[in-house]
């Protein structure tokens, strides 16, 4: 299909591009993308491949975490100069977990128009299609790295959520080589039968939906001998359910100890009933008794 072209006025484009399926690709992104005087890209490499499959030969240059303030510097002085510059990251929109905010927030700042392109973003993507409340939600981008950043991250959006009561579903994206131990701690931040979903390869060929509770989805992929694609994990806002529970664990163990069971053997008893792991059980109580 040949577009007609469609002049641009100078400013920032923030252009989101496919994030799997180029059939995503809008009409107003290929013109802005033909028309600009120069593309910002987190990677040369892999946007020439989009740019090439649409016939595009905009000039590009880089623009990722690494050089992104520096870089910035240099773009908003061709914006100041009358430049039409767009902005995209290797897949989505840019400015959501990904180099763009920046630029942007630089741009405003000196008075330059930013423009917004709308297209695909996984973490919306993901949302609607979860299963999980789509009323309210808050998006955190890639969970901490290391297991205990991430469990203390956890254990504070509990925390807030049981306090908020808003029922807003936490929506994180994550790596495949780290899906296995995020999904061990929101189990035991947030307890095995806590609702969460999990999106993976959206838009691609072989796009997944993953919906249950956090110790159904945990068992699904530690089956698996390979776990592939970048992912977005959803876990449900509503935490009163998971707080009963806890109450009950407390009361269980509290009713052993009273018979004259000891601390360890109580909660290895209730571990074992209920199936949890020790450590499981052991934060839960000691959750409780703070």
């Amino acid at each position: 299909m040949q577009l007609e072209p469609k002049p641009i006025a100078p400013g920032l484009y923030l252009v989101a591009t496919p994030i799997g399926n180029l059939d995503d690709m809008t009409l107003r992104a290929l013109n802005v993308l033909t028309n600009a005087d120069r593309i910002a890209c987190e990677d040369t490499r892999q946007t020439a491949k989009l740019l090439s499959h649409f016939g595009i030969s905009t000039p590009t240059v880089s623009y990722h975490d690494h050089n992104e303030l520096s870089r910035s510097t240099q773009l908003l002085e061709q914006l100041k100069q009358g430049a039409r510059i767009a902005v995209v990251s290797d897949a989505g929109t840019p400015g959501i977990a990904d180099p763009g905010a920046v630029l942007a927030a630089d741009a405003i700042a000196a008075g330059i128009a930013v423009f917004p392109i709308p297209g695909a973003n996984a973490a919306i993507n993901a949302l609607i299609a979860s299963g999980l409340s789509a009323e309210a939600f808050a998006f955190h981008g890639f969970l901490a790295a290391k297991e205990g950043a991430r469990r203390t991250q956890l254990e504070e959006l509990r925390t807030q959520l049981a306090a908020s009561k808003s029922g807003a579903t936490q929506i994180f994206y994550e790596t495949p080589h780290r899906i296995l131990g995020a999904l061990e701690d929101v189990r035991l931040v947030f307890g095995p039968t806590h609702r969460i979903a999990l999106a993976r390869e959206l838009t691609k060929l072989h796009e997944e939906f993953l919906r249950g509770t956090v110790a159904e989805l945990e068992a699904t992929l530690s089956a698996r001998e390979n776990i592939r694609g970048e992912m977005v994990l959803m876990i449900s806002g509503t935490v009163q359910e998971e707080a009963a529970v806890t109450g009950s664990l407390a009361k269980e163990v509290a009713a052993l100890i009273a018979s004259g069971v000891t601390e360890k053997d109580a909660l290895k008893q209730v571990a074992k009933a209920r199936g949890l792991g020790k450590s499981e059980a052991y934060r839960e109580w000691q959750r409780v008794k703070r």
